[in-house]
């Protein structure tokens, strides 16, 4: 394609400056590239500003200013409209400008986005990211792309600066689907770290030393590894909303519907999320579901270490 991505030349935009975005963003920016940044609470826009952002007043504007715009919203529905909406980044792309959507989304949604920027002469890809916060400030996240390979090819450069483990999937929706596979994963990976937990803590272990003794074996996960210490500490601050997570195995089970196909363990771990949700902490981290699953056998877990 005729993009050519470049420090300095390629103009890039940001539509959604949250835990995730705001470092994704300056890390481009402290790679040269100049950014236009909007976010629905401008507030959370401002340290990007005071880096050198400049602050548009709507994702129609973003993109009016960009060659590559980047959204990371919450829902599906705020990707359809911070997209495809009237003041949305579609309505001020020029051809030959490319949309990215980092969010985890739905796959039809990612699909339907491609073919109508496609009959604008517009580029659109599908790029979901695994590694919650750490990941995103350290600058090693896993991008899950979608769309035509010509276009993730040249976005390469960008990619690059933001993740680690960079892999085209298909055609526009793959990279979402993809990130479905992550989070199914994660959602019954996430039950086992909390339960080994309230085990090792009734057992009367150190449990940082257990955790040390299990994360390099046959057991270990990136939740063992990074959530397992937030749990430990009290920390149930989020990397990754509850709520969010709820959004995304809502889904995957969907998906799994669609597909018949029959996925009992992700059905319990999103009852189990619900059960988070229902005692308060919809905003917390996903490692909140241990509070949960400490109710359930009258353990006051406030930080055990």
């Amino acid at each position: 394609m005729a993009l050519e991505i470049a420090p300095g030349k390629t103009r890039i935009g940001w539509v959604g400056t949250g835990v995730m975005g705001s470092s994704m963003c300056g890390h481009l920016m402290a790679a040269g590239y100049q950014a236009t940044v909007f976010n629905r609470t401008a507030a959370k826009a401002q340290p990007l500003v005071a880096k050198g952002a400049k602050l548009a007043d709507s994702p129609r504007a973003v993109a009016v200013a960009s060659d590559v715009v980047f959204t990371i919203v919450g829902y599906p529905h705020d990707v359809r409209d911070v997209t495809l909406g009237e003041s949305g980044t579609l309505a001020g792309a020029r051809p030959g400008t490319v949309l990215v959507d980092m969010t985890t989304s739905e796959p039809a949604l990612a699909i339907e986005i491609a073919a109508r920027a496609s009959a604008k002469g517009v580029h659109a890809v599908d790029a979901p990211v695994s590694g919650g916060d750490v990941g995103a400030r350290e600058a090693r996240l896993s991008i899950m792309i979608g769309g035509e390979k010509e276009v993730a090819d040249a976005l390469l450069p960008l990619f690059q600066v933001m993740g680690k483990t960079i892999i085209y999937q298909g055609p526009a929706g793959a990279g979402q689907h993809t990130k479905m596979v992550n989070q199914i994963l994660i959602a019954t990976n996430m039950i086992g770290v909390c339960e080994a937990m309230l085990y090792a803590y009734r057992a009367g272990l150190d449990l940082d030393v257990a955790i040390q003794s299990v994360s390099s074996g046959a057991a270990g996960s990136w939740s063992l590894s990074n959530l397992a210490p937030r749990m430990i500490a009290g920390n149930f601050e989020p990397g990754f909303f509850v709520e969010h997570f709820l959004k995304d195995m809502g889904i995957a089970l969907a998906e799994a519907r669609r597909m018949k196909l029959s996925l009992p363990g992700l059905a319990l771990a999103e009852q189990l999320y619900r059960a988070v949700e229902a005692q308060g902490y919809g905003r917390k981290g996903t490692q909140a579901l241990m509070l949960a699953l400490a109710q359930l056998s009258a353990v006051d877990w406030q930080g055990r270490d």
